[in-house]
């Protein structure tokens, strides 16, 4: 891979010495690969495992494996990601400071970050997600929904969008578009689309979002800024940008020192570089930014307290069906009684909200486009509730409420293909919950001498050459 020349002679002028080996290591190194656990499923890195400095979590593999044939990655039990971005979560449990938050991933697709920070930061926390682009919002559901975090939120759009919500979030992810510098290592479109008019594109438009975001944060709260990116004009020229023009305060972001973490590039501001030739990792800057306060800092808080303004759409069925289907999604979930349930139509759609986020997750309907908040339980059709994937991987899912059968490697692979299973004769007739290796995988309908596979059809894996034993990540 060769670097473009405007590249390096801009890195060249620089004249810091933290960039010396930078353009070579791009060039004729290879990135590593790293996953992180998810440990609100009990999942914890494997005994002996190189362990990612800067978040616990997190380990280093010493090849990459088939990811895509490893149901556990299926299961929401892990998450591939590189080992420099895993430092976001870290961030946010660190300004967190055990404190329930509520924080926003403002462009969170595939959802890496995201999913770091719903681990790190302390129970209780409403997590958002959004991303701009449609399609790329569907895959960071899909991965939300995997991750199994009840309290979370998936919205669509503009960042403009968060200018209304005034004072709502504690912390704000602002992980923004960039020249993508620091992925081109892993990524040749990466190199052959770099050129300084993208980089002054880029800041141009990262100015605009961290503007949309900044009324969205409370007095006293924090925006952690980072790029993927080694350009100074879209990292610390654009945290001086936020302090002259959004009046922000630079802070320390909590990271352990050491590591070959480095520092800004002729800054007083204490921002963060992971660089490729100092750690392993790929680029990755980072700041945080505080918002100044007056008095209390939380009395810049908007509560989203909107009781009787839920924006829930009414469903079309009758409410003593209704009812009778709010009860029987009551049974599927731990701790029923902290949940609100709403039907949601068109779909009829039956959704389990976290009492304490009840009227947040209203407000944010009224204010987003919501693809999902809570637990998406099921949708009803007729006299039945047909169970949705987002239930079984859900962390509340109480998994006693239906029968369940463990499959082995082949059934579970051919389980996320979305192809017929059979089950064993003496597996119950109606919903049951299969499981790998004692983790749920899904849902099906079993009939009998058949059953429906209730795998969701845009989630199935289209590769039809599975390895014979599954890869050993876990």
């Amino acid at each position: 891979m060769v670097l473009p020349q405007e590249f390096i002679s801009m890195i060249e002028a620089y004249g810091s010495p933290l960039l010396g080996g930078l353009a070579g290591a791009l060039e004729s190194t290879l990135p590593a690969v790293s996953v992180r656990a998810n440990t609100r499923k009990g999942i914890a890195p494997p005994p002996g495992a190189r362990l990612v400095p800067w978040a616990q979590s997190g380990w280093y593999l010493d090849s990459r494996p088939q990811f895509t044939f490893d149901p556990a990655i299926h299961q929401g039990l892990y998450y591939v990601q590189d080992a420099s971005s895993m430092a976001v979560g870290a961030v946010a449990a660190a300004l967190a400071a055990g404190q329930h938050v509520r924080y926003l991933d403002a462009c969170a697709a595939p959802g890496g970050k995201t999913t770091a920070a719903a681990d790190a930061l302390p129970q209780g926390s409403l997590i958002v997600a959004n991303e701009y682009d449609h399609r790329r919002a569907a895959v960071l559901a899909e991965n939300m929904a995997k991750w199994g975090c009840p309290a979370s939120v998936v919205s669509r759009g503009d960042t403009a969008k968060f200018r209304s919500l005034q004072g709502f979030f504690d912390i704000i992810a602002a992980d923004v578009p960039c020249s993508g510098e620091g992925m081109m290592r892993k990524d040749a479109e990466a190199v052959r689309q770099w050129s300084p008019a993208l980089v002054a594109g880029c800041a141009a438009r990262q100015k605009e979002i961290v503007s949309n975001l900044w009324p969205a944060l409370r007095p006293g709260g924090y925006l952690i800024y980072s790029t993927c990116t080694f350009n100074r004009q879209e990292n610390e020229e654009m945290v001086a940008y936020m302090v002259s023009e959004l009046d922000a305060e630079p802070v320390a972001t909590g990271l352990p020192s050491g590591h070959g973490i480095a520092p800004g590039l002729d800054t007083p501001y204490p921002c963060r570089r992971f660089m490729p030739h100092l750690l392993q990792g790929e680029g990755l800057f980072l700041a945080v930014l505080r918002k100044p306060e007056d008095g209390d800092s939380r009395k810049g808080r908007v509560d989203g307290n909107i009781k009787g303004r839920n924006k829930h759409r009414p469903a079309a069925t009758s409410p003593v069906l209704l009812r009778q289907v709010a009860d029987q999604a009551s049974e599927l979930i731990e701790s029923p009684q902290d949940y609100t349930f709403h039907i949601d139509s068109p779909g009829d759609t039956v959704v389990a909200v976290p009492r304490q986020h009840d009227d947040a997750v209203c407000r944010l309907r009224q204010a987003l486009d919501v693809i999902y908040g809570g637990i998406v339980v099921g949708t009803v059709k007729g006299r039945d509730l047909v169970l949705s994937q987002h239930l079984a991987m859900s962390t509340p899912f109480r998994q006693s409420a239906l029968p369940s059968c463990e499959v082995d490697y082949p059934t579970a692979v051919s389980y996320l293909r979305r192809e017929a299973v059979t089950l064993p004769g003496s597996v119950q007739r109606g919903y049951v919950l299969l499981t790998y290796a004692g983790h749920p995988l899904g849902f099906v309908k079993n009939m009998g001498n058949r059953s429906n596979n209730l795998y969701p059809q845009q989630w199935r894996i289209l590769s039809t050459h599975a390895p014979a034993t599954p890869p050993e990540v876990l």
